[in-house]
C-alpha cells in the first residue's frame, strides 16, 4: 500500500512537467518558420514537407484552398520561381501547444509564367504534439493602400 501511495504521488508531480513539454516557444516558432522559408528559398521541397502538419491547408487570396501535396509539388517545381523573399514584423501569439504568428511577407518572382511583386500579411498557424512542431495552416492577403476616400473609418 505505502508502495502504490509513493508512486501516485511520484506520478501526479511528473505530470505538470510532461505538459510544459509540449508548450510552444517563441523560438521554436520562429525556427519552423525559417525552416519554411528555407525550403522555399532553396526549392528543397523535402524541407518544406518535413515542417508541415499531415492536415496543413493553405488559404489561398481567391478564397479556396491549397492542400498540403499541392503545396509541396509546387515548392520544388519550375512553374513556381523566386526571386528574392524576406518576413518582416512577426508577432505571435502563444497558447500551450498553438502559435499564430502575424508576418509580412514579401517576394518577388513567377508563377506559370506570370510575374508577381506580393507584399503580403501572413497568418501562420503553429502546433506541438508529441515534441514535434509544425506548421497547420497559412493563410496571406494582399496589403493594399486605402485612403481615406475609399474607407472613411481611416478620416
Amino acid at each position: 500500500m505505502k508502495t502504490i501511495a509513493i508512486l501516485s504521488i511520484l506520478l501526479l508531480l511528473t505530470l505538470p512537467g510532461c505538459k510544459e513539454k509540449d508548450d510552444l516557444t517563441p523560438e521554436e516558432v520562429m525556427a519552423v518558420i525559417n525552416r519554411f522559408d528555407e525550403g522555399w528559398r532553396n526549392k528543397d521541397a523535402r524541407v518544406v514537407d518535413s515542417v508541415l502538419s499531415r492536415q496543413y491547408i493553405y488559404f489561398t487570396q481567391s478564397g479556396n484552398t491549397f492542400d498540403r501535396n499541392s503545396l509541396i509539388q509546387t515548392a520544388d517545381s519550375s512553374i513556381y520561381q523566386l526571386q528574392t523573399m524576406e518576413r518582416q514584423e512577426y508577432t505571435i501569439q502563444l497558447e500551450g501547444n498553438t502559435a499564430v504568428v502575424n508576418t509580412i511577407w514579401k517576394g518577388k518572382g513567377s508563377y506559370h509564367g506570370h510575374a508577381f511583386d506580393d507584399n503580403q500579411r501572413c497568418s501562420i498557424t503553429i502546433v506541438k504534439n508529441n515534441g514535434q512542431v509544425k506548421i497547420l495552416s497559412e493563410h496571406c492577403t494582399p496589403i493594399r493602400e486605402v485612403t481615406a476616400k475609399q474607407n472613411p473609418l481611416l478620416q
